[in-house]
This record gives structure tokens, C-alpha cells and sequence, in this order.
């Protein structure tokens, strides 16, 4: 457990000391609650959907939230391949570095979160600031799953940052209210529930049980495919 609570921390500050990390932080939710939110309406609007400017906007912090923490889980994946091996072979065990791992990814992701929900607050305010924020949230820890899946089959950065993009960039325009039609895609989107949970709340909504549990599940779900993509890179080929 000491070991743990000592790599947690260093794993996460292996990021943030990084100053185009620290500034990603602040230029990502910024571009995409002040900018991408316009543009993401207009595209609703050009493809029959109905996701009004303010809808826009609350959800921009989500997906704000989603690209950072999913491009920072394929980066932790990738990078520390080597590294990780290391350390479980010294006598942690790919278990306590696959841990380690994922609370620094956690934590990332609730920084994030933190930074992309003000960011919405400073820009236009929301109607239910807490739910917003844990929908922020799961947008971020959903895609801390996805971005550390790609890690693991795809080594290269810029091959699977652009992954990152594209499973991204369907996710976005597969969303609720982008399209006159749900279709399949956009009911297999794993953002689905929790980008409608972000529209109620900028709307003034509330939102069933149902879709807080669902996003939980999925998220769950995410942090623990996330989990073994940590293992998998840190355990042992001999």
C-alpha cells in the first residue's frame, strides 16, 4: 500500500510537470466550451438535429473533458511500457503498477473535469451544477477506458492519437440531439447516456435513475478495461 501511494502521485505529477500538459488544461476546455460548442450547433443544426446553444455549450465541457483524459490514458499507456515492466519486475507486481497507474489516471481525470466544468461555469453558468460536474466526470473516466484500450494494441503516438480522434470525432456527431435520426451508431456510443445527462443539466432538467445508473456501469466499466490495459503493459513476457 506504501508503494502505491507513492506511485500514484509521481505517476501523476510524470504529467503535469510537463508544461504543454499544464497547458492543454486550459486550452482544451476553453476551445471547445467557447468554440467547438458554436460549431458543434451548427453541425446539429446542417445534420436535422436539435441541440440548442446552451445544450451546446454543456456538452462541449464533457467532450472537453472526454479528448484530454482519453489522449492522457493512450499517452500513460504507451509511454511507460518499459517503466512499468521495471517496476513490477523489482518486486511491486504488474497488480500494485497496474493500480498505481489507474488512480494517477483517475486523478487526471478529475483535474480535467475540475478545469472543464469551471471553464462552463465562468462561460455561461449551468442550471444543475452538480449534475453537470458528474456527468463531466464520467465523460472523462469513459474515455480514460477507451484511450487506454487503443494503448495497448497501438504503440505508435501519432497512429493512436489519431484513433483517439476518430473513435472521438463518432462518438461527438453520433451524440443525442446531433441528427434528425438516432440510428444504431448513435445508440452504441458510449457517451450516449451521459451526454444526455450534460443536456438536462444546461437545459434546466433532471434525469432519471436509470441513465445516472447506466453512466455509472458504463464508467465502471471503462475504469476496469483500463485497469487491465495497465496489467497487460506491465506484466511480465518473460
Amino acid at each position: 500500500m506504501s508503494a502505491l501511494a507513492v506511485l500514484g502521485p509521481n505517476f501523476v505529477r510524470e504529467h503535469l510537470r510537463t508544461r504543454l500538459t499544464l497547458v492543454l488544461l486550459v486550452a482544451i476546455p476553453a476551445f471547445f466550451v467557447l468554440i467547438f460548442a458554436s460549431v458543434l450547433g451548427q453541425f446539429a443544426t446542417a445534420l436535422g438535429g436539435s441541440l440548442a446553444s446552451r445544450e451546446a455549450t454543456a456538452i462541449s465541457a464533457g467532450w472537453a473533458a472526454a479528448f484530454l483524459s482519453g489522449a492522457l490514458a493512450f499517452f500513460e499507456v504507451t509511454s511507460s511500457r518499459g517503466a512499468d515492466r521495471r517496476l513490477a519486475l523489482a518486486g511491486l507486481g504488474a497488480g500494485r503498477v497496474a493500480l498505481a497507474r489507474i488512480t494517477a489516471a483517475v486523478t487526471l481525470a478529475v483535474v480535467v473535469s475540475a478545469v472543464a466544468f469551471l471553464t462552463l461555469t465562468l462561460r455561461s453558468g449551468i442550471a444543475h451544477p452538480f449534475h453537470a460536474a458528474v456527468a463531466i466526470l464520467g465523460f472523462a473516466t469513459i474515455y480514460i477506458g477507451i484511450g487506454a484500450l487503443i494503448g495497448v494494441f497501438v504503440s505508435g503516438p501519432l497512429e493512436g492519437s489519431l484513433l483517439v480522434v476518430l473513435v472521438f470525432s463518432v462518438d461527438v456527431f453520433s451524440g443525442p440531439a446531433m441528427t434528425s435520426g438516432g440510428g444504431v451508431m448513435a445508440s452504441l456510443t458510449p457517451t450516449r447516456k451521459a451526454a444526455d445527462l450534460l443536456i438536462a443539466a444546461g437545459s434546466g432538467e433532471g434525469s432519471p435513475a436509470g441513465d445516472w445508473i447506466t453512466v455509472a456501469a458504463i464508467a465502471l466499466g471503462a475504469l476496469s478495461v483500463a485497469l487491465a490495459a495497465f496489467w497487460f503493459t506491465a506484466r511480465s513476457r518473460v
